[in-house]
């Protein structure tokens, strides 16, 4: 059995892959040491004719179907300790190579941070907090006045994929209502999740806090526009740890200026960060983070311990829990 470490950058790769991971598959994987990129691969192509597995992470190099039939003969698995394998799976899968990816474990810390925001929001943290931050203690006190708490309130989630899922998951702790906005939630789904599906019309009129975790695709471009966000209720608040593109930016731009008791909360954008003088970086109603819902600093290695118990059940004959196909990528972010 042998198996390599596959990533044009080496610091994702020491990044993900810790000790402990990286002992446990040169014990059991037959992985190599050191860190080998798609210009190594090229160099030397018959060296890696006999490679079994391929571990990566973020860098993950793509390869043509040619590049991989032709090089990668006996190759059978690729472990993608990261999130979104869109821009280098299909060729794998192509050739009968299986694909599995971190999403879930990625899936996690997005999940969490989005949980804090909601409840932060429904509290009113953000107004009471740039108010009180400037000395104006009355102001803050009265902004206050205008959010419901968390008891029985309405909290809407665009996209029941994964994140999506665990978000509604973790919500369960609390006696809050969730609405879903996803077509391809089943009903009984909806129903075990303990959500009510509806528009995304409706789901904007009703909540008070709105999540967006749409996957990332041509479909879901623009899909969150002025007509959606100027259905908001007063006071209420936008999460967008989804896409920067599924979001007519010009629009919340308006929302935002037009309706200051409207607060958007923003981990991602398009481009990130946004270009210089925009008007997110202008609007004190605007929360902008740097990208930090996803797996950072340590979290980051259960992306690779996810790949690792992948590896393991793959190789014992027994049912893996992150597989990727074709079909899943039609809807997958």
């Amino acid at each position: 059995m042998r198996s390599i470490l596959l990533c044009n950058e080496l610091d994702p790769a020491k990044r993900v892959y810790s000790e402990e991971t990286l002992s446990y598959l040169y014990k059991n994987a037959g992985l190599e040491k050191g860190v080998i990129n798609k210009e190594a691969v090229l160099a030397e192509p018959e060296k890696y004719a006999d490679v079994d597995f391929i571990f990566s992470t973020w860098s993950m190099p793509a390869f043509t179907e040619e590049e991989i039939r032709s090089i990668f003969k006996n190759l059978k698995c690729v472990f993608y300790g990261a999130g979104t394998v869109q821009a280098f799976a299909r060729p794998f899968l192509k050739c009968g190579v299986k694909v599995f990816s971190a999403w879930a474990a990625n899936a996690v810390p997005v999940a969490e941070y989005t949980v804090a925001q909601i409840l932060l929001a429904n509290k009113g943290f953000f107004p009471c907090s740039y108010f009180q931050s400037k000395g104006e203690y009355f102001d803050s006190k009265k902004a206050f006045e205008n959010y419901p708490g968390n008891f029985g309130e309405f909290v809407g989630i665009i996209g029941a994929g994964m994140i999506g899922k665990l978000v509604i998951q973790l919500l369960k702790a609390f006696k809050l209502k969730v609405l879903v906005f996803d077509p391809f939630l089943p009903d009984e789904k909806a129903q075990e999740l303990g959500v009510e599906k509806c528009s995304l019309e409706e789901l904007f009129e009703k909540c008070f806090v709105v999540s967006n975790h749409l996957a990332n695709n041509a479909q879901t471009q623009g899909m969150l526009n002025y007509a959606l966000f100027s259905k908001m209720r007063p006071y209420s608040t936008f999460i967008n740890t989804g896409r920067g593109a599924q979001v007519v930016e010009d629009d919340l731009v308006r929302i935002l200026t037009e309706r200051p008791d409207i607060y958007a909360i923003l981990d991602v954008t398009m481009p990130e960060p946004p270009i210089s003088g925009h008007q997110f970086y202008k609007l004190p109603n605007c929360i902008l983070t740097p990208h930090i819902a996803g797996s950072s600093g340590t979290e980051v290695h259960r992306m690779a311990e996810f790949m690792a118990e992948e590896f393991t059940l793959y190789v014992e004959g027994k049912p893996c829990r992150y597989e990727v196909t074709e079909k899943m990528l039609e809807t997958m972010a």
